[in-house]
């Protein structure tokens, strides 16, 4: 272990796969580490035993759940915009040749009490029950003009300038009530609070237009892809992509100790007493403690059942969003729900999760209104996170610190700090102008 690398990484989450995979791929000589014996860190998929080794501490389950290793039960479940940036770094890194993608059926937001398919498109808005006669001919005219805004054609910006104008002043021009507001800013452009209506609206209106363009890709009904056999996939993909440009990897490494020289710069990580030297240390929090802040609690359900959440269409795979407003909450709560179809179950056997910022210390009674939707649950599990982001100067210690993975239900939160990871550990912004029709055949075959 005694040579010197551009970069180590510490520990195996799918950010730190990411980057290790992009790295070595720019050339860097990467040696990537983790503490445990498997890959993906906080964002592994568990099958059945281990599911109940960690929320029940005995090895186990009740045999008519079916076989445990039929089961891929995410630890940080999401899905992945069809269009949007992950899909974009799995194409520009090919690691797509890895995976099999499988679209997910629905897309619903939930409006005093119940659940309503997301619409995204002025055809689809018309035929919303989420809205009056009135309402839907506005929702209409705010789609059309969202559909046909493009930033380097100014006649399609209708005299506004988005980088100056408000979301909130955008939507007061169409005249929208507050219900219709919610659905657009949390269902469509997945902002998961309304600090979002102050700023600008470019981000809101590219949002939703990303999430218009994902739906069309694959015509389905949603605008999200999903792997078989659970997001466990991914991380073991970009290692690969990895270990393909020279990459090294090494599981099942005791303490992982950063070392610094004098000036408090990282120059290498120490492990059952043998030292690896390096330039810089990526890592996820729970490698640097003293690096980090605490700023949240995650919270989530994982409930295991044998029929689709009601009122679905009887969809094998769905995300529900809980505005927050709808529920008197600070932030929204997320459903997720995939099943056999993807493989991450046995025949028949659903895996529903309910996740939210915690804003109690009460996950139980804080994730009711989620759980209420799913109908009979055979198996429920409560865990709940810390969220942490990192606090040190990276120019001064050269260690770069990855953000917990949040409450949301979909990857581009995640993929967005990546991103501006690799600019602050290369110095350049990663080029990721790639044929998404790529994607649609990787998600086809």
């Amino acid at each position: 272990m005694d040579e010197e690398y551009d970069v180590i990484v510490l520990g195996t989450g799918l950010k730190e796969c990411i980057l290790s995979g992009l790295l070595s791929v720019d050339g860097l000589k990467v040696l990537h580490m983790d503490r445990n014996d498997y890959y993906g860190g906080e964002s592994s998929s568990l099958n059945l035993t281990q599911l109940w080794k960690r929320f029940r501490g005995s090895d186990t389950p009740q045999e008519n759940l079916g076989a445990s290793r039929e089961y891929n039960v995410d630890m940080i479940p999401k899905f992945i915009m069809a269009n949007g940036l992950l899909v974009q770094t799995l194409i520009h890194t090919d690691v797509t040749k890895y995976l099999n993608f499988k679209a997910v059926d629905g897309s619903f937001v939930y409006k005093k009490g119940k659940i309503y398919k997301v619409p995204a498109t002025d055809v689809e808005a018309l035929k919303s029950p989420l809205m009056g006669l009135f309402e839907k001919r506005r929702a209409r005219k705010f789609f059309i003009y969202v559909q046909d805004y493009d930033e380097k054609d100014p006649k399609s910006h209708e005299g506004l300038d988005l980088s100056k104008v408000t979301a909130r002043e955008i939507i007061s021009k169409y005249g929208l009530e507050d219900d219709t507001i919610d659905f657009i800013g949390h269902a469509l452009a997945l902002h998961n609070d309304d600090d979002y209506l102050d700023q600008p609206a470019i981000d809101f209106v590219k949002r939703i237009k990303l999430y218009a363009e994902s739906l069309a890709r694959f015509q389905g009904g949603s605008p999200y892809i999903y792997p078989l056999y659970g997001l466990g996939e991914l991380p073991q993909a970009f290692a690969r992509l990895s270990a393909v440009y020279g990459g090294t990897y090494m599981l099942n490494k005791p303490e992982c100790k950063v070392e610094f020289d004098g000036s408090g710069k990282a120059i290498g990580v120490t492990s059952a007493g043998e030292t690896a030297k390096c330039k810089k240390v990526v890592c996820d929090p729970s490698y640097l403690s003293d690096k980090v802040k605490k700023v949240g609690k995650v919270t989530r359900a994982v409930c295991i059942m044998s029929h689709p959440i009601p009122d679905t269409n009887d969809a094998h795979s769905v995300q529900i969003i809980l505005p927050q407003k709808q529920l008197g909450r600070k932030s929204d709560m997320y459903l997720f729900c995939c099943s056999y179809a993807h493989n991450v179950a046995p025949k028949g056997k659903y895996i529903a999760f309910v996740s939210a910022e915690a804003e109690t210390d009460n996950p139980e009674e804080e994730l009711k209104p989620g759980i209420e939707l799913l109908g009979p649950i055979d198996e429920i599990f409560y865990h709940s996170y810390d969220t942490y982001v990192p606090t040190n100067n990276q120019e001064e210690d050269n260690c770069f610190i990855s953000v917990t993975y949040d409450a949301t239900t979909h990857f581009e939160s995640t993929v967005v700090d990546v991103l501006d990871m690799y600019t602050k550990i290369t110095g350049k912004t990663l080029d990721l102008s790639v044929d998404l029709s790529a994607a649609s055949a990787a998600a086809e075959n």
